[in-house]
This record gives C-alpha cells, sequence and structure tokens, in this order.
C-alpha cells in the first residue's frame, strides 16, 4: 500500500487527543453526520487563523 493510504488531497495522521474530546467530537460528527476528518480540518483552519503570525 503506498505511504499516503491513495489519499490525494489529504494526509494521513496519527495523533491522540484528550479522550473526552474525542468523545465530544465523535458525538457531534454523529449528530451533524460530519465526518470526524471534516470536522477536524475546521478546527485546524480555525486555529491556524488564531494563532497565525501573519495576520
Amino acid at each position: 500500500m503506498s505511504e499516503n493510504r491513495g489519499l490525494k488531497t489529504r494526509r494521513a495522521l496519527s495523533n491522540a487527543i484528550k479522550i473526552e474530546l474525542y468523545e465530544q467530537l465523535k458525538q457531534l460528527s454523529d449528530d451533524t453526520k460530519i465526518p470526524m476528518s471534516k470536522l477536524l480540518d475546521e478546527a485546524v483552519e480555525d486555529l491556524l487563523k488564531k494563532r497565525s503570525p501573519l495576520k
């Protein structure tokens, strides 16, 4: 299998988060039917906007 698991516009990432955050994210994904990966994209975009030194 290829290094990026056949993903063309995405990059696989492995990390760990607090159990409580994971459970809340999973519940939000289930409730909204939005995949967790899309919710994580949105969260990272918001964080980068907030923390980027090049505003």
